[in-house]
């Protein structure tokens, strides 16, 4: 702990919870000294002598706080889709309890009775939900310890990984009506989500240079596609407008709410069963290692935050394991040397 001066004014550093703190104070150097001592007696008292009482703060209290961290901090699509949902079926179960109440046998129980009703997928994305819950509560100082921490997540079952042949993806297209093609076109020659397709906006498409710039993703982060020859031609013949912001639009201008219906007649009419409009996005990725790109370069343009969602495709790609261990070719003595190689192999044939 100590105080350092920077500029005009002076700040004190200090850990709190084994993470470092800087918080500026003002000009005055004594005050810097006496705040940083308060902060020093503050944390003795909380971590070593106990005599703070927790902080009585209902579940569903805080609940409504952490709806409005996770409506900023994260993207609209997220939210709606997951936080929201979670946040639901958290508070029915934890409703009535102050958050130091709860602990990792209540955790538990919540477990095993939403098992009883829900997939081990969707219980693990509410208790990934309940532990950020309480990663925040740490950090505004609402409790002293995460009881979730010592819960573990459910092994789940290997995702579902549909895609379709490129006869299929033909037959689709041809099928599909006028507005449904481009979006399809867009979602099998990009990867991109479904909402990120229905919110892309041209001033986030760059034809000049053939390229999308994704703004609205699901982890908050922009990422760039480039645009191949199909897609460019698909969106050249779009029409465009100073008014219309949107690339798929209705007649009022505002993007389609969904394509569900309209997709889903498209893929009946193909002939094409078991097929959701995100497994689009999963036809790109499979194509994409079935014709050798490595997987760094297929989790950029996918926007995966995590390669071991990237990892599902790996398997598609004859050569990816076997580009691998030919890598130590250059290595080791005589087979480094294609010409030893090639003797080596004539000489096999002449003995069999």
């Amino acid at each position: 702990m100590a105080i350092y001066k920077k500029g005009d004014n002076w700040y004190i550093d200090y850990y709190l919870k084994g993470r470092r703190k800087r918080k500026k104070i003002g000009h005055s150097k004594k005050l810097a000294e006496q705040v940083l001592k308060d902060v020093q007696v503050k944390i003795v008292k909380r971590e070593y002598l106990g005599v703070l009482e927790e902080k009585k703060v209902l579940f569903e209290e805080y609940s409504e706080q952490y709806r409005d961290y996770a409506k900023v901090n994260k993207s609209l699509s997220t939210y709606e889709r997951r936080d929201k949902i979670n946040i639901d079926h958290l508070t029915s179960f934890f409703r009535g309890k102050y958050l130091f109440e709860i602990d990792a046998p209540m955790i538990e129980n919540f477990k095993a009775a939403r098992l009883e009703k829900v997939a081990p997928a969707t219980v693990n994305r509410e208790l990934a939900c309940l532990k950020h819950m309480y990663t925040k509560a740490l950090e505004w100082d609402l409790v002293k310890e995460s009881p979730a921490k010592a819960v573990k997540l459910l092994k789940e079952p290997p995702g579902r990984l549909r895609y379709l042949m490129p006869e299929e993806v033909q037959r689709l297209l041809e099928l599909c009506a006028r507005h449904i093609k481009p979006i399809v076109v867009t979602a099998v020659n990009t990867g991109m989500r479904k909402s990120e397709i229905l919110n892309l906006r041209w001033s986030e498409v760059d034809l000049k240079n053939r390229k999308i710039v994704v703004i609205n993703t699901k982890n908050n982060e922009s990422r760039v596609i480039p645009i191949n020859r199909t897609l460019y031609q698909e969106l050249l013949a779009m029409p465009r407008s100073k008014e219309k912001q949107y690339v798929f639009s209705a007649g009022n201008g505002l993007p389609y709410g969904d394509v569900k219906k309209g997709f889903s007649a498209a893929v009946k009419k193909a002939g094409i069963e078991d097929f959701r409009f995100h497994d689009l996005r999963h036809t790109f990725g499979s194509h994409m290692m079935m014709r050798g790109v490595n997987l760094k370069t297929v989790q950029q343009i996918m926007g995966h935050k995590d390669i071991k969602m990237t990892m599902r495709y790996s398997h598609l790609s004859p050569e990816y394991v076997q580009d691998a261990v030919e890598r130590l070719d250059t290595l080791w003595t005589p087979y480094g040397h294609q010409g030893e190689i090639k003797e080596i192999e004539n000489s096999y044939k002449v003995l069999n």
